[in-house]
């Protein structure tokens, strides 16, 4: 007896017209994004084309938005992927409803809005407020380092800029005497284009002189943090404001870089960080999440590797974002420093720090010149503050890990630290609407 199959009829076309809607199923994460962003404000995005008139007639923004915002909680981050992905991918298509943008226009659209999609997530933060998921009893805060889009091949040191600067003037010197010698001199020599190798080199010293110039001018700011002056004669300052005559002088004129302080070429604001894959060019990414859900309730971004000094910034913008703040806050030893814990004495959150393992000498050492890092250092041997930070690890932690192993994101697709910042915050939106789709779908 012949084997009976379901019916199957590659070139049998659709008697009636198709639903786009039904080929997703009802709880489908294209679907919650595509509801949730039609109760959010775009008002910034239609501004832009507002005037435009009939002959002008751009993608729809919303659209738009709905299919970028997919395509980050999906992993899909490449203009060129994407626009791949609105003829190939079933949820792109229903998200785009017919609409095929070109990876170009995707990503002009990005770039443009930019700042308008990096304000969702605060849009997205008060919606997941409103619905419940966010309770701010109890947030941590944690760093991650994510790569910049600059290759740390692409970064020279001090010491080096001022060697190739050198060189790089002799050689530009050697090419004019060659071009200004006799036209029998030159018929001797291999043919070379003098005027391109010096039009070459002369952009490259450009660039090294003005990397030596980012470096200085970042070296000066921290000296005069540091209370230094350029007529110090590299000596500190006494109480009365004159350098001391004696004493260990500064080992470098006021600013002066170290030999091997680095600048990068490709993105300039970058830095080199130290990741679990080695020493990489790389922004330091900070987010506070709630522990009720695990949503971020607060992203943030630097480009300085260590992250004491970030708590503060993180539990106003959390504040800000959620319109209260948080009844306690979470904080590994990272974040431990005398003078954090000083601003943040008078604020309405309790703040539990670790001082990790070399923090018990350093305090039993210095307990009088740091009494807020020893009460803190009594306060984590409670039994009550022990069972509070034992969640801290639980909290944070396995958003970071999302952000790079869920999604995919480990590196940026913008240079400069003013728009990394803002497709970090789309990152997290991202994250935080796949979030809330499992918890409420």
């Amino acid at each position: 007896m012949p084997t009976s199959y379901i019916p199957y009829e590659p070139t049998q076309d659709f008697l009636l017209p198709p639903s786009l809607q039904e080929w997703l199923p009802q709880d489908h994460l294209a679907h919650f994004i595509s509801d949730t962003v039609d109760q959010l404000d775009l008002c910034a995005f239609y501004a832009r084309y507002e005037g435009g008139g009939s002959r002008n007639q751009p993608f729809h923004p919303a659209m738009m938005v709905k299919v970028l915002v997919y395509a980050y909680a999906s992993g899909v981050f490449s203009s060129r992927k994407i626009a791949k992905k609105l003829h190939e991918d079933v949820a792109f298509r229903v998200l785009a409803a017919g609409n095929f943008p070109k990876h170009r226009t995707i990503c002009e659209f990005r770039t443009l809005h930019l700042k308008e999609l990096s304000a969702l997530f605060v849009q997205v933060v008060k919606l997941a407020r409103e619905c419940g998921l966010i309770k701010l009893g109890l947030i941590a805060v944690d760093g991650t380092k994510l790569r910049a889009n600059a290759s740390k091949h692409k970064a020279m040191s001090y010491e080096r800029m001022q060697a190739a600067e050198k060189q790089l003037q002799q050689q530009v010197k050697d090419l004019l005497d060659r071009a200004a010698r006799t036209d029998v001199a030159e018929a001797d020599e291999p043919q070379t284009d003098i005027p391109a190798e010096i039009a070459r080199r002369e952009k490259r010293l450009v660039a090294i002189r003005q990397a030596k110039q980012r470096l200085e001018q970042r070296q000066r700011e921290v000296d005069d943090k540091r209370g230094r002056s350029p007529d110090d004669d590299n000596r500190p300052k006494g109480k009365d404001g004159q350098p001391k005559k004696s004493g260990r002088g500064y080992a470098r004129d006021f600013g002066v870089p170290e030999p091997k302080a680095q600048d990068n070429f490709t993105d300039a604001h970058s830095r080199i960080m130290k990741t679990s894959t080695g020493f990489e060019q790389c922004y330091n990414a900070q987010t506070a999440v709630d522990a009720h859900a695990q949503l971020i309730v607060a992203a943030e971004l630097t480009n300085v590797a260590a992250d004491n000094g970030e708590l503060p910034r993180m539990l106003q913008a959390a504040s800000d974002n959620c319109g209260s703040a948080p009844a306690l806050a979470l904080a590994d030893a990272g974040y431990r420093s005398e003078e954090v814990l000083e601003q943040l004495s008078g604020s309405s959150t309790e703040v539990l720090i670790a001082l990790g393992r070399e923090g018990k000498d350093h305090v039993a050492n210095n307990a009088a010149k740091l009494p807020l890092t020893t009460a803190m250092a009594a306060r984590l041997q409670s039994a009550d503050g022990q069972a509070k930070y034992r969640r801290r690890k639980a909290i944070v932690e396995p958003p970071n890990a999302w952000i790079k192993q869920v999604l995919g994101f480990r590196q940026f697709s913008f240079r400069g630290i003013d728009k990394v910042r803002c497709e970090f915050k789309l990152v997290c939106a991202a994250l935080n609407l796949r979030r809330m789709a499992s918890m409420m779908c």
